[in-house]
């Protein structure tokens, strides 16, 4: 069965159904909270399968949205972002199964101390409640989002952007069914069926109390929007706005490997890099091979004076650029007077989300690391990385690029908080 979609919904219809469906996200959090560890584990198993079982139905929900992205005139990248094949999907059911497989996070004693009145005090992880997520083209996001929600024991009330809206649909079903399965609350991976705005404006006033928290996965208006207007704290996931700094001991060979694969393994994903910092010190040796194998490899360069002057086919950057999240195959390129000029440029231009330093200098990569303030900063390997999967937390949710409560990737830890239990033997305080 197709989902009904409509993109003039009366307002208050969908302010109705919404509201309706936070109230049973509220209902099903309860019900995940005290979960045995075993449910969830065995609805994501059953999830997974039934991917793998529907897997022409996705793809055919998938064509669909293809279809008309491409109808809209929608670039490569996007595009890239908005395809399932059957590789992709059986990614996804792998993803599930690996966010099943790791440890239960509810109930972990993350501190214990006694005080000297006796009173015995532990810190105790517990699910933040009902997550809303609200994200644009990935429909990936659909079944990463509910594995790590239901994993953590939260609700989740899932969102995606119009363009995906048949591929999230076709794949909400699949965790529907692990939930049927395993006998949870099919109300606690829950998705908006509406692809009008209206639907985003309610999860942003928060659905009548029901949400504890926002986490938006997109581009740069949707996150600004989601700050601006959302009456719920939010996990912000800011572009990816990735540099990478080739310092004077780079080694040459292993800096154009990783500066490729961090910029074209894939140009949509956040974690590509969209800026090159070259080391003035190294750019007679190392420049111009660099640029080379980008530009041969079907990557665009804009770059300053002396990157223009390394190979005709480069363009010139304008100022715009240092501040570009291309998510294209197009990277910008400038020199740099050394480690202090590269990290006062990253200050300057970037967001906070993944830098990475090329060299064999280990007292340089330590400043780096130590002194660039991002949620994820690398020495010698691809920024591609930038991952949850890569992290083993079995997938993300987003990689948040604030610094209150998550930062970097925010995988089942960083979707719990914690309580206090006392235990005491009649104490009373004076």
């Amino acid at each position: 069965m197709e989902p009904a979609i409509s993109l003039v919904e009366p307002a208050n219809d969908v302010r109705a159904a919404m509201r309706a469906i936070g109230a049973q996200a509220r209902e099903a959090a309860r019900a995940l909270a005290i979960a045995p560890a075993q449910a969830k584990t065995d609805a994501l198993l059953a999830a997974a399968g039934a991917l793998r079982q529907s897997g022409d139905e996705i793809l055919a929900a998938n064509a669909r949205d293809i279809a008309a992205a491409k109808a809209k005139g929608a670039a490569p990248a996007f595009l890239d972002r908005l395809l399932l094949d059957e590789a992709r999907i059986e990614a996804m059911a792998r993803g599930l199964e690996e966010v099943a497989a790791l440890p239960d996070p509810i109930g972990r004693v993350l501190a214990h101390f006694e005080r000297p009145n006796g009173l015995r005090i532990e810190r105790v992880a517990t699910p933040l409640g009902v997550v809303g997520i609200i994200y644009e083209s990935r429909p990936n996001v659909t079944a990463d989002a509910g594995a790590l929600c239901l994993k953590s024991g939260n609700a989740a009330v899932l969102r995606g952007g119009s363009d995906s809206f048949y591929s999230s649909a076709a794949i909400h079903a699949c965790l529907v069914e692990g939930l049927r399965r395993a006998g949870l609350p099919e109300a606690a991976i829950a998705r908006a069926p509406f692809a009008s705005r209206e639907a985003v404006g309610e999860m942003l006033d928060g659905l009548g109390g029901a949400l504890d928290v926002i986490v938006p996965r997109g581009g740069k208006s949707l996150v600004e929007r989601v700050q601006r207007e959302a009456r719920v704290p939010v996990f912000a996931h800011l572009e990816g706005l990735v540099h990478i700094y080739v310092d004077r001991a780079a080694d040459l060979e292993e800096a154009i490997r990783i500066v490729v694969n961090s910029k074209l393994r894939r140009t949509g994903v956040c974690g590509a890099a969209e800026t090159l910092l070259v080391d003035k010190a190294c750019a007679a040796t190392h420049l111009a091979p660099l640029v080379k194998a980008l530009l041969d490899a079907g990557c665009a360069v804009r770059g300053d004076s002396a990157t223009m002057a390394a190979d005709p086919r480069v363009s010139e950057a304008a100022e715009a650029d240092w501040r570009t999240e291309y998510l294209d195959a197009i990277l910008s390129c400038r020199i740099v007077d050394g480690l202090s000029a590269a990290i006062d440029h990253i200050e300057a231009y970037g967001s906070h989300h993944t830098d990475c330093i090329l060299t064999e200098d280990r007292a340089a990569a330590e400043r780096f690391l130590k002194e660039v303030d991002s949620a994820i900063v690398l020495h010698n390997a691809s920024t591609q990385f930038a991952d949850g999967g890569e992290f083993g937390f079995g997938a993300e949710i987003g990689i948040a690029t604030g610094r209150m409560h998550a930062r970097g990737p925010v995988g089942v830890e960083q979707l719990c908080t914690f309580k206090y239990r006392v235990r005491g033997d009649g104490q009373v305080r004076p």
